[in-house]
Parts: structure tokens; C-alpha cells; sequence
């Protein structure tokens, strides 16, 4: 009964709201900041410049080379964990639980939800509280954290240079740099560089007042109406840091100690493939999309989004779930008798 209702309730929004037309709702969600996604590394060159962040230099050998140590084991301690564990690309960027789970079995200290690596190149920020602003940096970050890879800076590029076929891949990608930790880094932000996902809204945003649906175009609007596009905006619908718990109590606050950073801003997660990066919240908390939409109703908007409503966003949302980029899975050189033991 509760689904027909739902059900029900979802047409009736979707004929009652979008008296709009096409044109002027393409038009709405352009002056609500909603920016299609760029189709090559130029275009993401540009784009990063015009937010203000640095982008490294971009070459195919380079993101090669990155994709071998996205998915390399032996960077971790324990010679078992990669970025790809937290990270997997078969499961929307994430590791599908509340928390990251590191060395040792090392739950995240402060149970923070491992966020979508795709498109996460054009987000503003990177981390939940901020502290890196791009790529490179935060790829550091996770390597010698020791709830997570735990591998020292030396380590890893001991355990790299130990390779020669790594050594000879370093040396033509960055000359007579060779291995160091920035050049790990490095590469690793240029294959991530790759993984974005276009999708049909993208194709809206480009002009195609077909790409969605009635259902689909009832949603966005309602999206923008009720205020979601406040915090959710730009390319990636998010990414950008934001005041949290603006107008009521997250009810799930004290799960985790994480506050946001020094003025209590957070990070803002893209809205692209939502369906697909499930628990949600910075903590992981919540489960259904329909309640994680109704919740930021009452914490960020002050405001309560019914059952319809919250389905209506959602179709809305499925419509961010884009085309995945094409990853083969690597095969690593071999270790030699110089490289470093796992410290299991």
C-alpha cells in the first residue's frame, strides 16, 4: 500500500511541478550553478583553473603509470591494502561500509565514510574537513596514515624503486626525478584524473532537453526549488565545503568525533552516482537515499520533505548515475630480492 501510495504521490508531483518548460528549467539549473561534466583533460585543465585549483600536468603515460599504483598492494604495510580497497571502482568509488576499514583491521579513529573517488578530480576541496585541495596532496594522505596504509613516505618509494620495470616507467614519465613519494602521488592524480562518469543530465545541462525524463525533470526542479542546489551545486553537485547542521541537529551527530574543520565546515559530497555510494553522511549513518534526502531537509534546509517528495528527488538523482570508465585491472612487476617485506 505504502509503495502505490509513494508511487501515486510521485506522478502527481511530476505533473503538478513541472509546469515549467524544458527550456526554462535547462535554463534554472544553469543559473543555479549545475555544470556539465568536461569530456577531456583540457577541459578539465580549464575547469580546475576557473575553481581555483592547481591541476598537475596530464599525460597518458603518466595516468598509466597512476593506475598501476591506484591498484598496488605493496604501497600499503601489509602489502594487502590499495587505494582501490577504500576506493573500488566496482562499487562506486567506495568500500560500501559506514567506515573505513585500514591496517590491522584498524576501523577509521574517528568513523568517517570513505567518499567517491570518481569525478573527485573537480571538487574543490578533498577530505571531509578540507585539508588538501588536490589530488596529489590527498593521495599522500591515505598511504601513511596509519589506520589506513600505514607505509612511511621512504617506504613506499623503497618498496617502488625496488621494481625495475616501475623504475623504468618512473624514469620515462619524470626523467631523472625517478621515484619519489610527490611522483607516487603524482601519477596516481593523473589516472584519477580519468575516472568521470558522464551521464544523461550531463547531456541536459549540454542542451538535450530529452536526455531526462518527466519524472526525471519533476525532480530536478523540486531539487532547486526546496534548496538542495544551495550546497549541492556546480560540476560535481558538491565537493565544496559548507556550514553543516545550518538549521536542526544531525541525528546521528555522535557516531564518530569528526566536527568538520576549524570553523566547523565540511565537505560537501558530489551528488554523481549517489545511488551507487551507499551508507551516506560523513559518518556513514544512514542507509535509504529517500531518508538521507529528507534528513538534509530538516538539518541543512530547516525545512520537512515528505515521502513524495524525497522519491521524487531521488529519480532525479539516479539520473547523476553516469557511464563508467573502462578500467583493466593491472598486472604488477614481481618483487625482487631488495624489495621491502609486508609487515603484516
Amino acid at each position: 500500500m505504502k509503495s502505490s501510495v509513494l508511487f501515486l504521490g510521485s506522478v502527481l508531483l511530476a505533473s503538478s511541478m513541472f509546469a515549467v518548460s524544458d527550456a526554462d528549467l535547462l535554463k534554472e539549473a544553469k543559473n543555479s550553478g549545475l555544470i556539465a561534466l568536461p569530456s577531456d583533460q583540457k577541459q578539465v585543465d580549464a575547469m580546475l583553473k576557473e575553481i581555483g585549483v592547481k591541476p598537475n600536468v596530464y599525460t597518458e603515460a603518466k595516468a598509466e603509470l597512476g593506475k598501476k599504483l591506484y591498484f598496488e598492494p605493496r604501497l600499503s604495510k601489509s602489502g594487502i591494502i590499495s587505494c582501490n580497497t577504500c576506493h573500488n571502482l566496482g562499487l562506486g568509488g567506495t568500500d560500501g561500509v559506514a567506515a573505513a576499514v585500514g591496517h590491522k583491521w584498524t576501523a577509521n579513529p574517528h568513523h568517517l565514510n570513505s567518499p567517491t573517488v570518481y569525478n573527485s578530480v573537480l571538487n574543490t576541496t578533498q577530505f571531509w574537513d578540507g585539508r588538501a585541495m588536490t589530488l596529489v596532496d590527498q593521495a599522500k594522505g591515505p598511504i601513511e596514515a596509519e589506520p589506513e596504509m600505514a607505509t612511511p613516505a621512504k617506504l613506499a618509494v623503497e618498496r617502488i624503486a625496488s621494481l625495475p620495470e616501475y623504475v623504468a616507467e618512473f624514469k620515462k614519465v619524470y626523467g631523472n626525478e625517478g621515484v619519489t613519494f610527490d611522483n607516487i602521488a603524482d601519477s596516481i592524480a593523473a589516472f584519477e584524473r580519468t575516472l568521470l562518469t558522464p551521464s544523461k543530465f550531463d547531456k541536459f545541462l549540454k542542451g538535450d532537453t530529452k536526455a531526462l525524463n518527466k519524472a526525471e525533470k519533476a525532480g530536478l526542479k523540486l531539487f532547486i526549488d526546496k534548496g538542495c542546489v544551495s550546497c549541492h551545486t556546480g560540476v560535481n553537485l558538491g565537493g565544496t565545503m559548507q556550514a553543516f547542521e545550518v538549521a536542526g541537529k544531525y541525528q546521528f551527530a555522535n557516531i564518530g568525533d569528526f566536527k568538520g574543520d576549524a570553523n566547523g565546515m565540511v565537505k560537501t559530497p558530489t551528488l554523481r552516482n549517489v545511488t551507487e555510494t551507499a551508507p551516506y553522511f560523513h559518518n556513514g549513518a544512514i542507509w535509504s537515499l529517500e531518508e538521507a534526502v529528507k534528513t538534509m531537509g530538516s538539518v541543512q534546509l530547516g525545512i520537512e520533505i515528505s515521502d513524495a517528495e524525497a522519491a521524487s528527488i531521488v529519480t532525479f538523482l539516479n539520473s547523476l548515475t553516469g557511464t563508467m570508465p573502462k578500467v583493466t585491472y593491472p598486472m604488477f612487476p614481481r618483487s625482487t630480492s631488495a624489495t621491502p617485506k609486508p609487515e603484516l
